[in-house]
């Protein structure tokens, strides 16, 4: 009877069990008929579902050109080993590839820093980096990943952890620095300089090895003139380098990638929209385990346009040649001990062109002098430059009335109160304003200042206190260009330093151009202005922007920089000729310039300009002081040519010189102005023999 009561029992229990297990059989057939029938769909779109990703990929940067279409800066194809990391590979998958690629390709290890070296420790060496934290820190909740690696890095020591790392495995560091460094989907620079044939080769073979690696042409900027004009050119950052730390905010948001190249000062910074070129735009299309599952060109790119600068490089060339040797001449004979700078600029008067732009500094190297380029002095230092600024001086006393066109002022010693005597360097009697100008009268231009302040000069005098006169000088000087910014084409152009104004006396400094210091390309705008029959033109050193073209030729024009008049003289057209007519004489009737230029073949130029000469101080950088025992000259020249239609005009600024005597700016002159007649004429020239 038992036996019969448990068989029941059984038979019951597996009866119920039976019917639990069929009903939840029948729930889940259920609910997977549901899930495929009713949200069979949505879950398929979900299982679909892609994530669209756009690449932005680089493109070759403009070319540059001399005036004549003569290449300056240009493109030089090199072949590049790159990577592209894929959406969700690991640092490990990346290492691996690193790996496999340092058997194969050589790679130096110099720009390895000690944090890469870390980095690389840690990846390579996780049961060792897992020792550099505690238990305690471990099992700290709070803790981030970040923060524990960053304890990791502290705790590594360069002395025995990272000694460790052996020759081979630098490179493989290397490598993996390269590599870890891009940004997903963003091809990077694993390889770009001295790549062999060989390399290229095995590489080339063994792409199914190396997933994310590729063999493509990349390019280099290549100088055909060397360093001629190289500090006016500027220079673009190393794929390495990528966008400024300081300038992110600026770049990003106009669609550049981190690693992109850009021009980082003068001309390749200053024209960078124009040379960047627009980037190939590639949109990769990944599902959601991150694969890349296609990708297509949303748009081409196109490279950087061409700048075709108004510079001759002919002639700056034969500038620099002109200024280095002069320069070396003057400091092996007398030019003193502070002597270590030049400059040259050269524009066309009417519409601004810079036809070269040269600067030359002495360094001593191995117990005598090299030549540096420096012809950024050109805009960014200034200079008192003494007698050349005396045309503005003599308009501004027109303008104001202290003087007119034809007035005759006695040349004398100066004695006036609290102030030495000041004279011109030789008495000249009375003398008008084509004479002053002529033979650089200092004193015509002290007692002009005088009539300014609203007096005559009297014997013993005392000035009148006002700060009038040089609130007066400077407003007409500006429109010159003296004292404010050319508005030239490239950055950081300084406006000169302005003196103290608080001692009265001064204004008379400021007369004969000893006071407030400008720049050698202001006062090539200030020369020619007055070349130009009193228009200022905008100064610049781009003439046309140009499409880019695969051909030898130049593309098509894009846009030409056409001349800007930034203003107009504020004086009558006669007493600009007058001014006109008294710089002719300074050249070409017996002035203080015409022992140079009244002899062939300068008499045949047809020149008028201005000579002068200040006296400055020099100041020592390096001991962060102005050396006030011993005096030294600034020697300046300006002119244009030829006198009654002036093509091209000048400013030439050697500051520093021993003596006031040495005539370092004429030779100069003669030399640049010779250069420019000989090309323009076709004769060979011939260079110069240091």
């Amino acid at each position: 009877m038992t036996s019969k009561k448990e068989k029941k029992r059984t038979l019951l229990r597996v009866n119920i069990l039976f019917v639990i297990v069929f009903l939840l059989f029948s729930t889940l057939i259920f609910r997977m008929g549901i899930v495929q029938i009713v949200y069979g769909e949505d879950y398929q779109k979900q299982i679909s579902m892609t994530e669209n990703i756009t690449v932005n990929n680089p493109v070759p940067r403009g070319e540059i050109y001399d005036r004549y279409g003569r290449p300056i800066v240009s493109n030089l194809a090199v072949n590049t080993i790159i990577y592209t990391r894929d959406v969700n590979i690991s640092n490990q998958k990346v290492l691996e590839v690193a790996k496999e690629l340092a058997k194969l390709i050589h790679k130096e290890t110099d720009r390895l820093t000690e944090r890469d070296l870390k980095d690389y420790w840690i990846l390579t060496r996780p049961e060792k980096a897992k020792k550099k934290l505690t238990a305690k820190e471990l099992a700290d909740k709070k803790l981030t990943n970040k923060e524990l690696y960053q304890l990791q890095i502290k705790r590594i020591d360069p002395q025995t952890d990272l000694a460790e790392i052996d020759e081979a495995e630098l490179e493989v560091a290397a490598i993996y620095r390269e590599m870890a460094g891009g940004y997903t989907l963003t091809p990077q620079i694993v390889k770009n300089e001295n790549v062999t044939m060989e390399e290229l080769a095995v590489v080339s073979e063994n792409l199914d090895l190396l997933p994310g690696v590729d063999v493509v042409t990349d390019w280099n900027r290549e100088y055909p003139n060397g360093d001629i004009f190289r500090s006016v050119l500027g220079n673009i950052t190393s794929s390495k380098e990528g966008l400024p730390a300081d300038k992110l905010d600026y770049y990003l948001p106009r669609g550049y990638s981190r690693n992109d190249r850009v021009g980082k000062s003068q001309i390749e910074l200053f024209y960078e929209d124009v040379l960047k070129g627009q980037k190939e735009k590639v949109q990769y299309k990944t599902n959601t385990a991150g694969n890349v599952v296609s990708n297509r060109v949303i748009s081409e790119g196109k490279p950087g346009k061409d700048l075709v600068l108004t510079v001759d490089m002919e002639l700056q060339k034969r500038v620099e040649e002109v200024l280095a040797n002069e320069l070396l001449e003057a400091k092996n004979n007398g030019g003193g001990p502070f002597l270590d700078r030049a400059f040259v600029v050269m524009m066309n008067p009417k519409t601004g062109e810079v036809l070269s732009l040269a600067g030359k500094k002495l360094e001593q190297k191995d117990g005598g002098w090299t030549v540096t380029d420096y012809a950024l002095g050109t805009i960014t230092s200034a200079y008192a430059v003494g007698s050349s600024v005396k045309g503005a001086t003599v308009l501004t006393g027109y303008k104001t009335g202290a003087i007119k066109p034809g007035t005759s002022l006695l040349d004398e010693p100066l004695h006036i109160q609290s102030t030495p005597t000041k004279s011109s360097y030789t008495n000249m009697s009375l003398i008008d304003d084509l004479t002053a100008l002529k033979m650089s009268s200092n004193v015509y231009m002290f007692k002009t200042a005088i009539k300014m302040m609203g007096t005559d000069y009297r014997p013993n005098m005392k000035l009148p206190q006002s700060t009038e006169v040089f609130k007066t000088f400077r407003y007409y000087f500006n429109q010159f260009g003296l004292g404010v910014k050319t508005g030239i084409d490239l950055p950081n152009e300084a406006s000169g330093l302005l003196g103290d104004t608080s001692v009265q006396g001064k204004a008379l400094d400021f007369a004969i151009g000893q006071f407030d210091t400008y720049t050698p390309i202001q006062l090539a705008q200030y020369i020619s202005t007055i070349a130009n029959d009193g228009k200022r033109v905008k100064p610049t050193i781009v003439r046309e922007i140009r499409e880019h073209s695969t051909d030898d030729e130049l593309g098509p024009v894009y846009k030409s920089v056409e001349p800007v008049v930034l203003n107009q003289l504020d004086m009558e057209p006669a007493q600009i000729k007058r001014v006109q007519e008294g710089f002719r004489r300074v050249y070409q009737d017996g002035g203080t310039a015409s022992a140079y230029f009244s002899v062939e073949p300068y008499r045949s130029y047809n020149l008028a300009g201005k000579t002068g000469t200040a006296e400055s101080f020099y100041y020592d950088a390096v001991k962060k002081r102005i050396i006030t025992d011993i005096p030294t000259y600034n020697l300046t020249l300006v002119g244009y040519a030829p006198f009654n239609d002036p093509e091209i005009a000048f400013s030439i600024v050697v500051p520093f010189t021993r003596t006031d005597s040495h005539p370092v700016n004429k030779k100069i002159g003669q030399g640049i102005m010779k250069a420019y007649y000989d090309l323009k004429n076709g004769v060979q020239v011939d260079p110069i023999q240091p």
